[in-house]
């Protein structure tokens, strides 16, 4: 279908950012098709965490707040691409520093004194009011990049650092970092896609227009975007939570949703076939 006959029920577009999907392809309704339906996987891994929080009896506020963070991304990501709306577009960028802050809050201050944890709330209070006005009043995308980019890398490091000091088995140890490592790969290699989705656009419309609908949407980048940063962004979730409620006795991984179950099941097996392979050695 012709795109440019379409009248679009949102209206013209006023976001400064437009990605490679065609608009209003599929229906006047939804600007960008698979990348607002895409934006559903976070709210799915969100909505998962909060189930199973519900499940163990541990849903308390400051422990489902990472989880409505996740939901919260899906939503106004959802929101935007739908929409193409400036004001969309800007709640879009204000939730992925609604989900790193408390993330980035929980990692550090778990196991500190009641005055360091006020003083880093303040700080990380300061930073995020900071950046977000300056982003919304200056149109500036550079400063909301960059430090969401930081947030990410500081989660990401404090996280590997803590799996050491608060899983003493070795066999759980091992899995929730092999986890961790599968989580920061999809976050790196969503990334690329993106990547790719923005330098290489008018290569992927030509790939799309030839293979037809519906395989041309598995050449929607953007959309695997949001699948494998969905994925990265629920397991820094629930390792984060897990990390710092102490829940470090029994294995947490296989109650995970898929595919992080089914990695940490295949990692095991891994695990059990080199040390059967060491004990023939020998």
């Amino acid at each position: 279908m012709d795109s440019s006959i379409i009248e679009p029920f949102w209206g013209p577009q006023t976001s400064y950012l437009n990605f490679c999907e065609e608009d209003y392809v599929v229906t006047r309704y939804v600007a960008e098709f698979i990348n607002t339906l895409s934006s559903g996987v976070y709210c799915l891994f969100g909505l998962y965490g909060l189930v199973q929080l519900r499940r163990r009896g541990q849903a308390s506020l400051s422990r489902c707040i990472p989880y409505l963070g996740l939901v919260g991304v899906g939503v106004c990501s959802g929101g935007y691409h739908m929409t193409l709306k400036y004001h969309t577009q800007m709640s879009d960028e204000l939730s992925m520093h609604l989900l790193t802050t408390p993330l980035l809050y929980r990692i550090l201050t778990f196991q500190t004194s009641a005055q360091y944890t006020r003083l880093v709330g303040g700080i990380l209070g300061v930073i995020f009011t900071v950046v977000m006005v300056v982003h919304m009043v200056m149109d500036e995308f550079l400063l909301h990049a960059v430090s969401f980019g930081l947030a990410v890398l500081l989660i990401t490091t404090r996280t590997m650092k803590a799996i050491p000091q608060q899983i003493p088995n070795m066999g759980i140890r091992l899995k929730v970092r092999g986890v961790s490592r599968f989580g920061l790969f999809c976050f790196i290699f969503g990334y690329t896609v993106w990547l790719v989705d923005t330098w290489f656009c008018g290569h992927l419309l030509d790939v799309r227009r030839t293979v037809g609908t519906p395989l041309a949407f598995l050449f929607e980048l953007h959309g695997w975007w949001h699948v494998f940063t969905g994925i990265g962004g629920y397991v820094a979730v629930a390792i984060v939570d897990m990390i710092t409620a102490g829940e470090v006795h029994g294995d947490p991984t296989g109650e995970m949703a898929f595919p992080i179950n089914v990695v940490s099941r295949a990692w095991d097996a891994w695990a059990r076939s080199e040390q059967g392979e060491g004990k023939k050695g020998k």
